[in-house]
């Protein structure tokens, strides 16, 4: 089982801390400080593209989390001596058509959905695309998104859920910690700004959701390949003001009228339907065990 892998191995708690609290420390000390700024997220970061132009800011922005990523994956190998294998999943190889199956199966449905909101209200969209800051995006975006993504997955889903269950010997509290965390994450981001706390039921549902694929599929490479599709379209397909990556999308959604009605569908809706769907071609069973079980 995958968060089980560890069960044998001599690891402690304490070689668990300090790389999720140098991160977590980071995140706060980012959180208190924008708190106590006279300009909020989205004045900044708009002032930030007014200076520098929005391929610039999009790479600032993610950059570092990408190359934490590099850093996470040296850090298990060298000082855990544990194989990037291990931390993915709990087959013998990281089955990379999970991986591709998830992303182009999300990538599909957001892709279809936005497209069909741009035919249904025009109104709500004006066309952004501009060629050369276009085709500079979309190399930045699939270089670094890629790279962003997994590193909050093997951070989340990997390397906290496997420590934290060789801490609590269960499976339960990993799963709900993971997730709570997770969507705390983003609460400085400019769409908590602007639509309130309500939003934390969007990041702390995409939590729980991805937590539960990786726990019932026994690796991480369902999550890996959604959330990477679930990020690089929305920056490069399609952009809004207050989005936390501002980018020269095709794109731009000029109204967010109906946007929390669509992330309640989405958490409540969308996201069972798939983790159904998910279960059916995979054969997931052993449900309370695989979510709740004792290590």
């Amino acid at each position: 089982m995958y968060i089980e892998q560890l069960k044998n191995k001599k690891e402690t708690l304490i070689k668990y801390l300090p790389f999720p609290l140098v991160f977590f420390l980071f995140m706060g000390f980012n959180y208190i400080a924008t708190l106590a700024s006279e300009t909020n997220t989205n004045e900044m970061i708009q002032m930030m593209i007014d200076s520098l132009g929005k391929n610039i800011v999009f790479a600032i922005m993610v950059l570092p989390l990408a190359a934490l990523c590099v850093i996470l994956l040296l850090w298990v190998k060298f000082f855990h001596k544990q194989s990037i294998t291990s931390l993915t999943t709990a087959r013998q190889k990281i089955d990379y058509k999970r991986v591709f199956f998830s992303f182009f199966l999300w990538a599909a449905i957001l892709v279809t959905v936005i497209l069909v909101q741009y035919f249904v209200s025009p109104d709500d969209f004006v066309i952004n695309f501009k060629l050369a800051p276009f085709l500079v995006l979309l190399v930045l975006a699939l270089i670094l998104i890629p790279l962003q993504t997994s590193f909050e997955e093997y951070l989340f889903r990997g390397y906290l859920m496997q420590g934290l269950g060789l801490l609590t010997k269960n499976k339960w509290f990993p799963l709900l910690f993971t997730s709570i965390t997770f969507g705390l994450m983003h609460i400085a981001n400019p769409e908590v700004g602007a639509f309130g706390l309500q939003m934390m039921v969007f990041y702390i549902g995409t939590g729980l959701f991805l937590g539960i694929i990786t726990l019932m599929d026994d690796g991480l490479e369902l999550a890996l390949g959604f959330h990477a599709a679930n990020n690089l379209v929305a920056a490069i397909l399609v952009t809004s003001n207050n989005s936390a990556l501002q980018t020269n999308a095709i794109f731009e959604q000029v109204s967010t009228e109906n946007s929390m009605t669509e992330i309640y569908i989405q958490v409540f809706v969308v996201f069972p339907i798939l983790i159904f769907f998910f279960a059916k071609k995979y054969k997931w069973n052993d449900w309370k065990n695989k979510l709740t079980g004792k290590i």
